[in-house]
């Protein structure tokens, strides 16, 4: 069996999350990471380093970390969700003094 079929078991263990969780599926969200698997693969075949598939594994998990963290601070979700929360749920938040 080859470590490879890992690139095919986790995106489709995402795919059957998204769709228990959210009763929806999305295939942008799947395709994205075998596409990711595979630009990452070819990059680590080429400077031939060992365990490819894990190192794919785990820059995938790194790449997808820091993009989702800079795009929440480009569209700072924290504070969209903050005014969402205070509307749905009548939530008060305090602001911290340093």
């Amino acid at each position: 069996m080859s470590l490879r079929l890992l690139y095919v078991i986790t995106p489709v263990s995402g795919y059957l999350k998204n769709y228990i969780k959210y009763k929806r599926v999305n295939l942008v969200t799947f395709a994205r990471t075998p596409l990711v698997y595979f630009l990452i693969d070819r990059c680590i075949s080429l400077i031939k380093i060992q365990n490819p598939v894990l190192w794919t594994i785990i820059l995938e998990r790194w790449f997808f970390f820091y993009f989702k963290m800079i795009r929440s601070y480009m569209y700072d979700h924290y504070h969209t969700r903050q005014k969402k929360y205070e509307q749905k749920y009548g939530i008060k938040y305090h602001s911290v003094s340093p």
